[in-house]
């Protein structure tokens, strides 16, 4: 055979291989997302442009997560008596839609030390009815509005603030009680609960009070593996003992991690070492009691600058904020406690993280 029609014929041989592996379906890999499983997802910067934002959302759902966190604070949600601001709230609730994505509402009357923070015009308020009743209305608009979100954070870290005021214990549980209530009627399908920070709780031995505010249909916590400093002072697998003693604490309530992370700033004792440790030790609790879970949400996607975590961090937040020092070792814990740095590089826990949010909880 002539040896151009050859080669000819092979070439026509070789392109029609070529077009037929072309058309073939392509296999993507599907991960299946865990809606107990989330994370804070966030940006680099304070004030990030839409564009960063569905890019940090998308990073975030690839990973096989099934929620996020959202910061709604009444102060800024009703500027005015009945005038509501949804700009900011509507743009993270979509992109959480948009990724199919479960809402953790941290909506806090309680936030740590601070009662509120509240709008202006409220004035003073105090843990009563009318007090009450304005919190029923605006969850069921904010819940009426969102149908993605499915827990509900009512008061946050609220150890911190009972510390100084225990006084008005039993007038909160009457006041979630209240709420709880009433909310419940109309929304049957979300649940709700009160947070506590673990770390606080067992740094000042305040072991009763979970005991006293067990309200609700889960039992929060957010839990740094630091001192009364805010510095790290602990070995991931002691860290890990601390998770225990959640278990002990709520008896046989529902749990949920609102916020856990271990920070890699050197300053205050962390490390990216550490980081990964801890991540296997959390996620390994997680699995072995994951039916007494209601989520568990990582904190955070990514690092700020140390100056950006100054300038947000309210002096009355917790008792020792008053010392300057202890302000500066809260800021390099938080703005350092990512999964990806400030200049957009993985730790090598976000990695880890990956594995860990896509491992079966029965394997």
């Amino acid at each position: 055979m002539n040896k151009k029609i050859l080669s000819g014929a092979i070439a026509a041989g070789v392109m029609v291989i070529v077009i037929a592996i072309a058309f073939l379906p392509t296999q993507t890999t599907v991960i299946q997302k865990n809606e107990k499983l989330g994370l804070y997802i966030m940006t680099p910067s304070a004030t990030p442009t839409i564009s960063e934002l569905k890019d940090a959302y998308a990073d975030a759902s690839s990973t096989g997560i099934g929620r996020s966190n959202v910061y709604i604070f009444w102060s800024t949600l009703e500027p005015q008596q009945g005038q509501y601001d949804w700009k900011i709230p509507d743009t993270l609730m979509s992109l959480n839609k948009q990724n199919d994505l479960k809402v953790t509402l941290y909506f806090s009357i309680i936030n740590s030390r601070v009662f509120g923070p509240f709008p202006a015009w409220m004035g003073t308020p105090q843990l009563d009815d009318n007090l009450k009743e304005k919190t029923v209305k605006i969850l069921d608009d904010i819940l009426s509005r969102y149908n993605i979100i499915d827990h509900v954070i009512i008061g946050g870290e609220i150890d911190a603030y009972f510390r100084e005021h225990e006084s008005e214990i039993t007038k909160y549980e009457e006041f979630f009680t209240g709420v709880y209530n009433e909310l419940k009627e109309k929304h049957q399908n979300v649940k709700f609960g009160n947070s506590f920070s673990l770390h606080g709780v067992l740094n000042h031995k305040q072991e009763d009070l979970v005991g006293k505010l067990n309200q609700g249909d889960f039992i929060g916590f957010t839990y740094f593996p630091v001192n009364v400093l805010n510095e790290i002072d602990k070995t991931p697998e002691d860290a890990g003992k601390n998770l225990e003693r959640i278990l002990d604490l709520v008896d046989n309530k529902q749990i949920a991690l609102m916020e856990i992370s271990w920070s890699t700033a050197e300053s205050i004792g962390g490390s990216k070492d550490g980081q990964i440790k801890f991540m296997k030790i959390v996620y390994d609790f997680y699995r072995k009691n994951e039916p007494r879970f209601e989520f568990l949400s990582w904190f955070r996607q990514y690092d700020r600058p140390i100056d950006s975590c100054m300038k947000s961090l309210n002096p009355s937040f917790d008792i020792s904020f008053g010392n300057e020092f202890v302000v500066q070792r809260t800021a390099e814990y938080i703005c350092s406690a990512g999964l990806i740095d400030i200049d957009k590089n993985p730790k090598p826990a976000w990695d880890e993280f990956k594995k860990q949010v896509q491992i079966n909880p029965n394997s």
